[in-house]
């Protein structure tokens, strides 16, 4: 048995924030390592020590084994912990560390390897009496021979599951509901499968329809110990990715459970599993389940799993990682209450959950009493084009599912975030549904609930205006408090009406005229058709105005970079750009241009200029964070400009493309 006295974590961002955390609590030193893109994260500051790893992308930093060891040894660090993702599931990662004599915090090589495939974990599950989906394999050129893909998905059955052998997160993955689009559905994959896991190899499975997502946590020692803390419901997802986990599932019962805990303890025992562990099934609307992985590390939506059951699974790693038999707690665990977590992520739900990038202005999420925040950001953290966009974990607990969703709600209905746009009010939309409310969730649930639906009753328009009016408040007080004439003299303060003034934002594709006029400490203003008689200014600055609007009064938070005006109140929050009096025409796009929604590469353009194109058709491919993301046309047209070409990183905002009407005129 030995003692780990220093751990390095080899990953970054909040996982890497969480093993420090449970480190310090042990009296164990902590080693982080950063990237050029996180020389200011959080985490970097909260390690003991850190090593830099010059670059930005992950191949060039996190991947690099090799310097990771070297860190290892250069800082005397006896253990690794790898977090989830990047080298966390990489045997030949922890073979080398067996090599270097430093501890690897995870399941044996053999392990890792037999799960890497899903291929292979399928055989192993099924000789261990575990039920399996039938599938078959694509791994090479011959194998897509579109005779066979047919065949294949006859056999199994449509619809088929096209799903990256060597991978997970949704990447690689495709649903087939017809013959007709197999062969492209396999070709897509494979490419974005090699791009994210440097392994094309993708199989076909029978589709489950209107499937739960189950998957049950293992722990093993070396002891010969082999447990399960119960299951974890995660079937809200977009792109195939969790954006909601809880535990209990509403739909597993005593009787199901035991069945379920019963065939993950097999599947561990089937591997000799050391350490934490996931396996993860499809479960049908008969209560039928399905194997489909091992997740051989530490899973994002592990804080359910603590809270549930009052653990710390980063110390059960680290216990089991010094040959330590499991603790009391992993071993005999006690279920109580109900926990709910939700990913917070910098993204735009509404066009299509593209991931985005900047600067937080604001990251404030409150934790009062059942409230745990997992974060990887602070107010003032960049958000790169690099990694994975998840910000935060949000995570509930209550005596009860209703009692944790609610907390999770009010949590993030209290939270500050300012800078980029976030899933935030899709997250709100879905805690406070019906469906979810009532745990009747499957993962079609965002089919069935689009993302307009959830989220129009958080920005309704009596919110906007009144965010505008009071954005343009601050702003004229932000003036006077620079004023050098008179300077004492507060904001509002008049003898006489002003003359009105007007100012001009733009919220999404609309423009909102504000008009004003002072009088004393009062307010009279107008946005669009709305009039606001005797706004009662009661405190106002540039950061914080308190007035009482439509005879209700509130607090208004504030805060604003360059010309976007960040407004916060109870009516919830609104993103206002302030539209310039005297814009430069160079400014103005091309009437018809296509722009790049996020920074990426552009992978494929699949037209030429002279083109013409049907609206829906895509033009143009990029791939970001691992993932494709198509650039389709808006409307039928020409292809008049192709202005970028294939594996040409691109900004945000870049013209990718111009289609003009048919008759040349632009549309």
């Amino acid at each position: 048995m030995s003692t780990i006295r220093k751990v390095l974590i080899a990953n970054r961002g909040e996982i890497a924030s969480r093993v420090i955390r449970t480190a310090r609590e042990m009296d164990i030193a902590t080693v982080a390592l950063y990237s050029d893109a996180d020389l200011e994260s959080p985490y970097v500051a909260q390690a003991d020590e850190s090593v830099h790893l010059p670059g930005t992308t992950p191949t060039d930093t996190y991947l690099r084994a090799d310097l990771v060891l070297d860190a290892a040894r250069t800082t005397g660090a006896d253990a690794i912990h790898p977090g989830y993702g990047f080298l966390s599931e990489n045997e030949d990662f922890a073979r080398s560390c067996a090599a270097a004599g430093i501890i690897f915090i995870g399941p044996s090589p053999e392990a890792i390897a037999a799960m890497g495939s899903k291929i292979e974990a399928k055989r192993i599950m099924a000789d261990a009496g575990v039920p399996v989906l039938p599938g078959t394999v694509v791994e090479n050129d011959t194998d897509e021979d579109p005779d066979r893909l047919r065949d294949a998905a006859t056999t199994i059955g449509l619809p088929v599951l096209v799903k990256a052998a060597y991978g997970g997160g949704g990447r690689g993955m495709r649903i087939v509901n017809t013959v007709d689009e197999l062969v492209e559905a396999v070709h897509s994959a494979r490419r974005e499968a090699a791009s994210a896991f440097g392994n094309g190899t993708v199989f076909l499975e029978k589709f489950v329809q209107s499937p739960r997502h189950i998957e049950v946590q293992i722990f093993g020692d070396r002891h010969g110990n082999v447990v399960h803390l119960g299951e974890r419901e995660c079937s809200i997802q977009r792109r195939y990715q969790k954006i909601i986990e809880e535990s209990p599932s509403t739909a597993v019962d005593d009787e199901l459970r035991a069945a379920l805990g019963q065939a993950a303890v097999s599947a561990g025992k089937a591997l000799s599993y050391e350490g934490a562990g996931t396996v993860e099934f499809v479960m049908a609307p008969d209560g039928a389940f399905y194997f489909l992985e091992v997740n051989t590390r530490l899973q994002v939506e592990h804080p359910v799993t603590e809270m549930v059951t009052g653990t710390d699974l980063v110390r059960g790693q680290l216990l089991v990682a010094a040959g330590e038999p499991l603790p009391e707690d992993i071993l005999n665990p006690v279920f109580t209450g109900h926990a709910i977590e939700v990913r917070l992520y910098a993204e735009d739900a509404a066009a299509g959950f593209i991931p985005v990038s900047g600067t937080l202005n604001t990251f404030e999420i409150p934790e009062f009493p059942g409230i745990r925040v997992d974060a990887g950001f602070e107010s003032g953290s960049e958000v790169s084009t690099f990694y994975d966009p998840m910000l935060a974990k949000v995570i509930g607990y209550g005596r009860d599912r209703d009692d944790a969703r609610r907390r999770v709600a009010r949590a993030l209905e209290e939270s500050l975030i300012q800078g980029v746009t976030t899933n935030r009010d899709l997250l709100i939309g879905i805690l406070r549904e019906d469906e979810f409310r009532s745990g009747a969730t499957d993962t079609a649930y965002l089919d069935r609930h689009p993302v307009a639906e959830l989220t129009t009753t958080r920005t309704d328009g009596n919110t906007i205006r009144t965010h505008a009016l009071v954005a343009a408040i601050a702003s004229m007080s932000e003036r006077r408090s620079a004023a050098t004439i008179l300077p004492g003299v507060p904001a509002a303060f008049r003898t006489v009406h002003s003359a009105p003034q007007s100012v001009r934002f733009q919220h999404r594709d609309d423009t909102i005229e504000v008009r004003y006029s002072l009088l004393r400490d009062r307010i009279r203003g107008s946005v669009g058709d709305t009039t606001f008689d005797d706004i009662d200014v009661i405190a106002c600055s540039a950061e914080s105005v308190d007035a009482v609007v439509a005879g209700v009064r509130r607090r208004y938070r504030i805060v604003r970079t360059a010309e976007t005006h960040y407004v916060h109140s109870a009516l919830g929050t609104s993103e206002l750009r302030e539209v310039e009096r005297f814009p430069d025409p160079s400014d103005i796009q091309e009437a018809g241009s296509l722009l790049a929604p996020m920074p990426g590469a552009v992978v494929r353009i699949e037209v030429t200029e002279g083109d013409h194109v049907s609206a829906g058709q895509v033009i143009v491919v990029l791939e970001a964070m691992k993932m494709e993301h198509a650039i389709k046309a808006s409307s039928d047209g020409l292809v008049a400009k192709l202005p970028v070409a294939d594996g040409q990183q691109v900004d945000a905002g870049t013209v990718l493309a111009v289609i003009h009407g048919e008759e040349g005129e632009n549309s």
